[in-house]
């Protein structure tokens, strides 16, 4: 089982730089922000509180409102991601596969 999420210590949540690089500054509230981004209220609130990823379109709208780098949001959101999974590798139980071949068996390459 998974442990709670917590913020990874090496990754910036897009929602957290969108709140307080772009939101805050301008004086929007959320709200007005959403209205201006074409999004449900409750949607960016998710997403600035860090409770919600940053889909794509969300990036393009902020892109188109605010002038942030769609490419630079979603690879904010990677990082985070990968920062966050590596919190939990060691609870994730795999063994290596090694495949069994037989003599006339021939791996096939992709």
């Amino acid at each position: 089982m998974l442990k709670p999420r917590k913020p990874p210590p090496d990754a910036l949540h897009p929602g957290q730089f969108v709140r307080t690089r772009i939101i805050e500054p301008l004086g929007l509230s959320v709200k007005d922000a959403a209205q201006a981004l074409g999004v449900h209220r409750v949607a960016l609130s998710r997403f600035l509180n860090e409770q919600a990823a940053l889909s794509p379109e969300m990036a393009i709208r902020l892109e188109k409102a605010f002038d942030a780098s769609m490419e630079n949001l979603m690879r904010m959101q990677n990082d985070y991601d990968i920062a966050l999974a590596c919190q939990h590798k060691d609870d994730i139980k795999v063994e290596r596969f090694v495949p069994s071949f037989s003599a006339d068996a021939q791996p096939k390459l992709i």
